[in-house]
């Protein structure tokens, strides 16, 4: 039902494509002061369906929503800018990260300090993007202008002047549309927001993701926590509180008293680590942990430093002064010697529940402010548990599993996972600075060696200074050794190219990839075919911007239109525009599920002259190459602008993906296509326009 509607929808998209101006995210400004500081307050009203980025994205992703303040020497900026609500949070797969967005509608604030005794306008402009599960718009900008009484003076601020707005622009420029007309309302530009994504958004409509999210990593934060029960540190500890809690009270209804305060004084403690986490770093400092290389050179030393200490290497300890000095209260008694009992097992634990809190702490720290409190809330909760229930209820003591060396081995498997999850930090760092150390089939070939071993261990084949002999393997062993060697043999055809969507979110981007066999077939393909685009005569030639600007699936093309359109009078071929922008996602998702479909590459490999042409590239034009639009007056300066600036100019539309099929002379040979997932569709597209192209 969802892809008729989808298809339905596409279709009247495509229909009104003559006056198809989108304008889905509408702004409004407004201001208060209170002595020398003015709050300003930006305000964005989201159409149903859309989306507008967050201010904090990760590096090599799409462009987030950023505002930009004229110099102005009467006035400074206090702290950083808060939004309300908290964006949503989800798994971006064509940016292979985590991307957040907000939904209906999102409030910028940002407080200035006034040092000047006269009025003073404070003004500037934003820019930002957005998408639906059908399109997504390039970058747009909008200018602001506040005013605000000197210092000393009325505290009442008036709302923003007028604010100018370029339909222009925010239509399809990617980055220069300036939006804001009489009603203070700014323009559509949409984020790479995966269709998937936006799709749940919108089915779920009461939900917040955010709230959804949350859920989510609460209930993986407890899984964590049932997880640490089970390390050597935490399970022998078991026995002797419930032996502490049995002797602590003159009463049974006393010693459980005392037992559940234990329980709640573990969840407190954590929790508190959450809050304390939260209130100083908060989620402005997402995008440094996710991004720069040295928390993430940190995190990646201190997973290893943990997975060599599982190993059996050496025991991290916390300074025994603190142990004994926590030790030493708790035989005061009553709630107080049950809040050191319980201050005494997170400390004693630390050695073996230090990684797993420290994950979801580095977890936590990319989200809201409510995501640390959340992740140890669930995971001491689970931690707290057992201890609690087996102090109510000793009875169940004799159920337990004895101490042994089964517990050096749930130590050990920490460590391999320790040791996989902890590359991902330093491929996010190598990623981002472009070290080139930890390409993809680096990664994955260390990652298939880890869990070979792993399985290796789980049979008994491999022994650390720790084990105890293994003389035979037992059920659960062999299960989950052959989990472990089924993952490893799925993990194998990736080092061939495959995209182990499954695990996706921890790989290295496929771009990274050097021996990609699919991609080396379909060169031989083309090379046999003589499918070799851009040819005159024999010589190759060698496109403008094709140093950073590429097509996919190895095709060849022009991403200038006056050079494109040169050369397909030279092979008299028709041409395939393709208005496209790297943070588009839903021109990547065309690329992979339409274009990838062998007849229709193989018509725009033999068929079509292709020029991409993309809205969003930040490249600066040489001065000789700026051109004044026609549609805004406004000079464009970058590659993206100039491009958006002829998709809305020319063809009314300022929506990606959207495909136009020309003449020489510029004419369209067909109505032109948006975004439409059924390949069949898109062959009729282009058979239709091969057809007229002749015909002419």
């Amino acid at each position: 039902m969802k892809r008729i509607l989808v298809i339905l929808i596409t279709l009247l998209t495509t229909l009104g494509s003559n006056a198809q101006i989108m304008e889905p995210v509408k702004w409004s400004f407004s201001s208060k002061q209170d002595g020398d500081q003015v709050k300003l307050i930006f305000t964005a009203t989201i159409d149903d369906g859309w989306h507008l980025y967050d201010t904090k994205l990760p590096d090599g992703g799409p462009v987030p929503t950023s505002f930009h303040f004229n110099e102005n020497a009467n006035v400074e900026l206090v702290g950083a800018m808060t939004t309300d609500p908290q964006p949503t949070e989800k798994f971006d797969e064509t940016f292979q990260m985590d991307l957040r967005y907000f939904a209906s509608k999102a409030v910028f604030t940002q407080v200035v300090q006034v040092k000047s005794a006269d009025p003073v306008t404070i003004d500037g402009y934003l820019e930002f993007m957005c998408c639906n599960d059908e399109t997504c718009l390039p970058p747009t900008e909008v200018e602001f202008s506040f005013k605000a009484d000197g210092v000393g003076t009325a505290a009442a601020v008036t709302g923003p002047t007028e604010a100018k707005k370029d339909d222009a622009e925010s239509v399809a420029q990617a980055s220069e549309a300036e939006a804001t007309v009489a009603e203070q309302v700014a323009e559509p530009v949409q984020e790479p927001v995966t269709p998937a994504e936006q799709g749940q958004v919108m089915t779920d409509k009461g939900k917040t993701g955010t709230t959804e999210n949350l859920w989510m990593f609460l209930f993986f934060s407890f899984l964590a926590g049932l997880a640490a029960i089970l390390t050597p540190c935490v399970f022998p500890m078991i026995p002797m509180t419930v032996s502490f809690f049995m002797k602590s009270g003159d009463t049974k209804a006393k010693s459980r008293m005392y037992a559940s305060f234990y329980g709640l004084s573990i969840i407190a403690i954590y929790t508190i680590v959450g809050t304390v986490v939260a209130l100083i770093f908060g989620p402005d400092i997402a995008n440094f942990l996710s991004t720069h290389w040295i928390p993430n050179i940190i995190f990646f030393a201190v997973f290893m430093i943990f997975a060599f200490s599982f190993f059996g290497m050496f025991e991290i300890v916390l300074p025994s002064w603190l142990v004994n000095k926590s030790d030493s209260q708790v035989d005061k008694g009553g709630f107080m010697g049950s809040f050191f009992m319980a201050l005494t097992l997170v400390l004693v634990s630390f050695s073996c529940t230090g990684p797993i809190v420290g994950a979801i702490l580095v977890e936590s720290a990319g989200g809201a402010v409510l995501k640390p409190i959340v992740g140890m809330f669930g995971f001491s909760l689970a931690f707290a548990l057992p201890f609690t229930l087996f102090a109510l209820f000793p009875g169940w003591l004799s159920n337990l599993p004895k101490s042994g060396g089964w517990l050096n081995s749930v130590k050990v498997v920490l460590g391999f996972l320790e040791l996989a999850l902890g590359l991902k930090f330093l491929s996010v760092a190598d990623q981002t600075y472009h070290w080139g150390i930890l390409d993809r089939e680096v990664y994955l070939a260390l990652w298939i060696v880890i869990f070979t071993l792993l399985g290796f261990y789980l049979l008994g084949k491999l022994k650390f200074s720790h084990d105890s002999d293994v003389k035979h393997v037992t059920v659960p062993r062999l299960m989950l050794s052959i989990a472990t060697f089924a993952f490893v043999v799925y993990l194998i055809p990736g080092m061939f190219g495959a995209p182990l969507k499954a695990i996706s979110g921890y790989m290295p981007p496929m771009e990274t990839h050097d021996f990609d066999l699919r991609g080396i077939v379909r060169d031989e393909i083309q090379l046999r075919g003589g499918l070799q685009a851009n040819q005159t005569d024999g010589q190759e030639v060698k496109a403008k911007y094709s140093d950073f600007l590429h097509l996919p699936h190895g095709l060849q093309g022009f991403f200038d239109y006056e050079e494109g359109m040169a050369y397909a009078k030279q092979v008299g071929k028709p041409v395939f525009i393709d208005f496209t922008g790297h943070g588009c996602v839903n021109c990547r998702e065309m690329e992979a599920s339409v274009w990838s479909d062998p007849r229709v590459l193989k018509r725009l490999m033999n068929d079509y002259v292709l020029i991409a042409l993309y809205v969003d590239d930040k490249k600066q034009l040489p001065e000789d190459e700026w051109v004044t639009s026609s549609y805004d007056g406004r000079v464009k300066k970058t590659i993206g602008k100039k491009n958006a600036d002829f998709q809305i100019s020319r063809f009314g539309v300022n929506a990606q993906p959207y495909y136009v099929l020309l003449d020489h002379q510029g004419k369209e040979l067909t109505q032109p296509k948006a975004y439409d997932l059924d390949a069949d569709n898109f062959v009729q597209f282009l058979d239709e326009g091969l057809a007229r192209f002749k015909q002419h």
